[in-house]
């Protein structure tokens, strides 16, 4: 099988912020026709658990960002699904070398060249430091390896950091396409219940004047209880859990639970919660706000932090774009604010694709994900080449 292109996967769901550690899916033909991927990964537990036992071989790589973090492979977020369901698994079935990403602070990414983990100078970071370093980290060494520009597939805020970089003329030198699901380019019309909580309350700025520099929901204990509660046949946790944050979802089957309370939520910078709160209550995308016009004018040179021009995505990428009815993250107001500045795109490198009945986790946690978005997108990318 002929390797094409190569991909690489982003995922995260708003505020538990995922992006680059590196797993590749290399297809390749073996004698029964059933392909196997060497896979980037950590040492042993993910690979084992996620993909070795789906018949797939893994391999480890890391990068250093040069702010210091050393990003290892994570990437499960892709890999909840069953294999056959699966955008990862499919797109290496379909001969291409997928490289999927997570970042700084995940639990396979916890390195740093000199702080620990616990420290709280490791965690004083916004989006605008993933935008900075851990995309042109990733994008570098993926582009490195394999002397090939990039297919870049981002999942709610992996869409935001690429978006970010594309407008500040970063990084697309090494692009081929892009494919933007439940894109967050904006984020002032959510109609997220917790998110709009959090936000108007200033609740992340509070627990930050706390000492809380962290924003960690992963309690083992808790975890345990959720799963407990999960397994009973009248709760349905897909509801519970997800339809607070992302709106309702249409089609994810309760089964996922586990595979999901195994492996998600991870930690995040509580300073990139309030970046996002600040996105919510303003309305605009813009870099982080020191709300001190001095401190500003010392990062930035001007008072106000820059805003993220989203008109500055280049005009003849080819995009890929899909967003649901449901979805209380990526809603479709913002959505259409996005689209807006999109307007002088050459229509035939672009695809916008609209599911009135799928909310933002059915995009990565849904059964028939597949057949509404994973093979139209496949099909999107044969069409390139």
């Amino acid at each position: 099988m002929k390797l094409l292109n190569t991909i690489i996967l982003t995922y995260t769901i708003l505020l538990i912020l995922s992006t680059p550690n590196f797993l590749s899916l290399k297809a390749q033909e073996n004698g029964t026709g059933t392909a196997t991927m060497p896979v980037q990964s950590s040492e042993g537990g993910f690979c084992k658990s996620m993909v070795e036992t789906n018949g797939y071989e893994c391999e480890d790589h890391n990068v250093t960002t040069k702010d210091g973090y050393i990003l290892n492979v994570d990437g499960r977020s892709w890999l909840l699904l069953p294999p056959k369901q699966s955008l990862a698994f499919n797109l290496a079935d379909n001969g291409y070398d997928v490289w999927l990403v997570n970042s700084r602070g995940t639990e396979y990414s916890e390195g740093h060249t000199s702080l620990k983990f616990d420290d709280p100078a490791y965690w004083n970071w916004s989006l605008d430091e993933l935008v900075a370093y851990d995309l042109p980290a990733t994008f570098q060494y993926v582009y490195d390896q394999t002397g090939q520009k990039l297919h870049f597939v981002g999942h709610s805020l992996g869409t935001l950091m690429v978006m970010a970089a594309m407008s500040r003329d970063q990084l697309v030198n090494m692009l081929e396409s892009v494919a933007l699901l439940s894109p967050v380019a904006y984020m002032g019309h959510t109609t997220s219940l917790l998110s709009r909580v959090i936000a108007d309350n200033f609740i992340a700025e509070t627990l930050d004047s706390l000492g809380f520099y962290k924003f960690d929901m992963r309690n083992v204990i808790i975890i345990e209880i959720l799963k407990v509660i999960c397994r009973i046949p009248s709760v349905d946790c897909t509801t519970l859990l997800f339809t607070p944050f992302t709106g309702q979802n249409c089609c994810m089957k309760p089964s996922i639970m586990d595979i999901f309370l195994d492996h998600e939520p991870q930690p995040a910078a509580m300073k990139i919660v309030i970046h996002m709160c600040q996105l919510i209550r303003g309305g605009n995308t813009t870099m982080f706000d020191y709300n001190d016009s001095g401190t500003n004018l010392k990062h930035y040179g001007q008072p106000t932090p820059p805003a993220y021009n989203m008109i500055g995505i280049p005009k003849d990428l080819p995009i890929f774009l899909s967003h649901g009815g449901a979805d209380a993250l990526s809603d479709v107001d913002d959505v259409k604010l996005l689209l807006d500045s999109l307007q002088g795109h050459d229509p035939d490198k672009i695809v916008v694709q609209f599911i009135e009945r799928f909310a933002h986790a059915d995009y990565v946690m849904s059964g028939n994900a597949k057949e509404h978005v994973y093979d139209p997108f496949i099909a999107f990318l044969s069409r390139l080449h």
